[in-house]
């Protein structure tokens, strides 16, 4: 039984992953279109609403799509619809909107039922052919109706005006070109079908969106990602400087990048402001009317703008990664990575079969015309036996039928000119009879008897030419391009909406500036209470001064630093933490908790904090007695997740770090014995549970320190005061050793400060 249901199972999921392949996510590399956009243009079309015609409510075209050809949720189909009425998502918007269709912002389009929408000018370019039997039908979902299986497609659409979708086990994701550069590029394959990815590449040189920007993707990267169908683009935003009085400045953000919502850009933004992630931007205002306009302001007047803007490009979304992924159906079946080559050499195929199949059905419709004039001029030339036949015959079609016409004589010029018809010719076809019986007498003109043979004549010469055309592919192609090059008129770079809009830049050296470089060095006085709360007091505050903290809380470290300082916190569970001093809350309130800014742990308590410097090494060591010598360098921790240094296992935690400044260690324990050796003797490790530094019977360590031999050992005792012993002797022994009692008035808590 399982094995019947496993194939089962396996044919229906792979139905489903087809349908949703070739019928929702990928769109055909021929007309750039999903089944939905398709469905859209096409009820659009059979409602009549041209781009110079009147707009019908949009819950209209969406019920008519969904009642006719497409049925899914009107939701769905009506947010397409949107999509392509949107012009900061379309290059080329194939719906001419009116009403609230959604803004850069992010904002939604209103209901259906309070827009109107009409089919924009490239729209009816898509479908121009359709009444001439350039593509196939198929059948709507009940069998009512047809509906084209692609539409002509007058220019290279998938490529113009992108697309994107996610299906079983494969996605896509063309960006946006210039129709311009994308038809001159077509033209240059049509001249040299051998044309290769770079020369190709130097014609379309890259995206153009419709929010403009400016790629700063290297010139390399780009063409290897159009040769192969993949790989990704950085696109920035486009930016100004723009001089205030005083020699004041600010930077004016004018286009942003494409997809990225303009007021998540702003909180992005706002955030960016409040973490102090670039300390150099003081606010940010978004003064946009019908225009993008963002206005960026600086700490300082002596800010460099490229180091901030190049920090902002880091930490915001005014630098983003478009993914180029040309997943696309080859004539509407098979989905296939693409290269650009690819995507509009299949593109130009499908031109060449709309063109043969349009001149096929023009010549269908000469010969059917052909057919009627030659009638036309029978009757013309035998007008009076012709009335005579519908006049008096009770059947004038067959009897026009049976009737053997020769030329008239009394038309003829001369007794020459007269012809008669040979057996078995001159007789009408059923066309002629019925086209003859329905022609108005007002036709019965001398003047229209010319005009019959002058466009007998023009159409003849117009079949002659529609078959010299269907037997030479030179033709054919020639004709593509004129077709191509009228679509460029209309819609190329000498339009308002057709020239590039997204530019080209190389990314500066800005991007390799640390970020220690842009932060202003000011003093700073950082504290930190027991329950984890930080903040940092502008300028060197006295140490002793009485700090306010929340009920129940108090204080616990108190130290001076410099914004540019980077301050290392040490966690119970053995991970270090790094918080940048210019981050830090201001101290105007309480501050923030610490465990908002790093992961630490519930759990796990605030061991220390101090200020890292550089080439420093640190002595650290657990409850249990363990430890070693660390360079201060290599606990920096680039995440907020922190990097562990300490290996501890519950119940054993991290109890201490100090800075190593003496050639001895002092170590003290829960039992108030007393242990001094060489520092010689403590391994240095970057990570590790360390060696041994005292041995205990019962209790952990209490606390550990560093010293000279030869200045003694100091601590501070109940009052305050600092006390030395300077002769170690009885202490001194090997590592690992148990130690004596300490020396008399060593503080009760076992604590060297």
């Amino acid at each position: 039984m399982s094995e019947p249901l496993r194939r089962a199972l396996g044919e229906r999921y792979l139905q489903y992953a087809l349908s949703t392949i070739m019928h929702r996510a990928l769109p055909d590399a021929r007309d750039g279109l999903k089944p939905v956009h398709r469905r859209i243009l096409f009820a659009m079309r059979e409602l009549r609403l041209s781009a110079t015609g009147g707009f019908r409510k949009s819950a209209k075209i969406t019920g008519d799509v969904m009642g006719n050809y497409h049925p899914h949720g009107d939701a769905a189909i009506y947010d397409a619809m949107v999509r392509m009425a949107q012009d900061f998502a379309m290059r080329y918007p194939l719906v001419d909107g009116q009403g609230n269709f959604g803004n850069i912002d992010g904002d939604n389009p209103a209901a259906a039922r309070y827009t109107e929408a009409r089919m924009a000018a490239g729209a009816e370019r898509l479908l121009e052919g359709l009444a001439e039997n350039a593509v196939d039908y198929r059948p709507n979902y009940d069998g009512t109706l047809t509906e084209p299986e692609v539409l002509p497609a007058a220019f290279p659409n998938l490529l113009a005006n992108g697309a994107s979708g996610i299906a079983v086990g494969m996605a896509t994701n063309v960006p946006p070109h210039n129709l311009d550069e994308l038809i001159e590029g077509a033209c240059a394959l049509v001249a040299d079908p051998g044309l290769d990815d770079d020369a190709l590449a130097r014609l379309i040189p890259g995206p153009d969106f419709p929010t403009g920007g400016v790629i700063v993707e290297p010139r390399a990267a780009m063409i290897d990602a159009y040769r192969t169908g993949r790989g990704s683009i950085r696109l920035r935003a486009r930016w100004e400087v723009e001089q205030l009085q005083r020699g004041a400045w600010q930077v004016v953000v004018t286009e942003i990048p494409y997809q990225v919502p303009k007021s998540r850009l702003i909180e992005k933004l706002a955030e960016v402001i409040h973490t102090r992630k670039v300390p150099l931007l003081a606010d940010v205002r978004d003064e946009s009317a019908d225009d993008v306009r963002i206005v960026l302001e600086p700490r300082a007047r002596t800010v460099d703008p490229e180091l901030m803007m190049g920090m902002l490009f880091r930490h915001s979304d005014l630098e983003t990664r478009f993914g180029l992924n040309m997943n696309v159906l080859i004539d509407g079946r098979t989905p296939k990575v693409c290269s650009l080559r690819e995507v509009l050499q299949a593109f130009l195929d499908h031109r060449r079969e709309v063109l043969r199949r349009r001149s096929e059905h023009r010549l269908g419709k000469i010969d059917h015309r052909l057919e009627v004039l030659e009638g036309f001029i029978i009757a013309f030339l035998n007008l009076d036996r012709v009335i005579d036949i519908i006049r008096y015959d009770d059947s004038p079609r067959d009897a026009l039928m049976r009737e053997r016409w020769g030329r008239d004589f009394a038309r003829a010029t001369s007794e020459a000119d007269y012809v008669p018809p040979a057996p078995g010719e001159g007789e009408l076809s059923e066309v002629q009879a019925e086209a003859i019986l329905n022609m108005r007498l007002r036709s019965l003109r001398r003047l229209e008897e010319l005009e019959l043979k002058r466009e007998r004549d023009a159409l003849l010469k117009e079949r002659a030419e529609i078959e010299d055309l269907l037997a030479s592919e030179r033709l054919q192609w020639k004709r593509i391009v004129k077709e191509l090059r009228a679509v460029q008129a209309e819609f190329g770079k000498g339009t308002a909406a057709g020239a590039r809009r997204t530019g080209f830049a190389e990314a500066g050296a800005v991007e390799d500036v640390p970020l220690e470089a842009m932060i202003e060095r000011e003093p700073v006085t950082v504290v930190c209470s027991k329950m984890g709360w930080i903040r940092a007091m502008k300028g060197h505050v006295a140490l002793d001064t009485a700090f306010k903290f929340k009920d129940g809380d108090a204080g616990r470290f108190v130290f001076h630093a410099e914004t540019t300082d980077k301050l290392l916190l040490l966690g119970s569970n053995g991970r270090f933490y790094t918080l940048s001093a210019a981050n830090l809350p201001g101290g105007r309130g309480m501050g923030e908790p610490v465990r908002l800014m790093v992961d630490l742990p519930n759990e796990a308590e605030i061991v220390d904090l101090f200020t890292h410097r550089p080439g420093a090494r640190l002595l650290i060591a657990s409850s249990a007695g363990d430890g070693f010598v660390v360079p201060a360098d290599e606990v920096l921790a680039q995440t907020r997740t922190g990097k562990q240094v300490l290996n501890v296992r519950a119940p054993v935690v991290a109890r201490c770090c100090h800075a190593l400044r003496g050639d001895h260690i002092a170590v003290v324990g829960e039992n108030r014995k007393l242990l001094v050796f060489p520092a010689s003797e403590l391994p240095e490790m970057a990570r590790g549970k360390g060696v041994r530094l005292q041995k205990y019977k019962d209790g952990g360590l209490s606390d550990v320190t560093s010293f000279d031999l030869a200045a003694g050992l100091s601590w501070k005792d109940p009052a305050g005061r600092t006390r030395t012993e300077p002769d170690l002797t009885e202490w001194l022994g090997k590592r690992a050793g148990a130690g004596r009692m300490a020396p008399r008035g060593f503080p009760r808590n076992n604590r060297f400060t």
